[in-house]
């Protein structure tokens, strides 16, 4: 599972070959949340709020970025690493 980004202690990452949606995993201690790329949308698990809320800023700043890696893992292919939050 290619890592996209890590900022904060927060884990963001895409499974290659994924279903539908398109989305990604985001990852923080013992927490997970799958997030959809269109919508930014929880479609399962949660993180904590304050964590939550730093995954939604960098996924909107980074919303055509994520698309992009979405159609890479699709297509079995290395995604680049996007910039963290600063």
């Amino acid at each position: 599972m290619p890592t996209l980004s890590i900022f904060y202690g927060i884990i963001i990452q895409m499974f290659w070959d994924d279903h539908a949606p398109p989305h990604f995993h985001a990852l923080y201690a013992e927490a997970e949340a799958l997030i959809d790329i269109q919508t930014l949308e929880i479609l399962e698990g949660r993180l904590p709020r304050r964590a939550m809320g730093l995954v939604l800023d960098w996924a909107e700043r980074h919303q055509d970025a994520l698309m992009e890696a979405w159609n890479q893992c699709a297509a079995l292919q290395h995604p680049q690493k996007i910039p963290p939050l600063p």
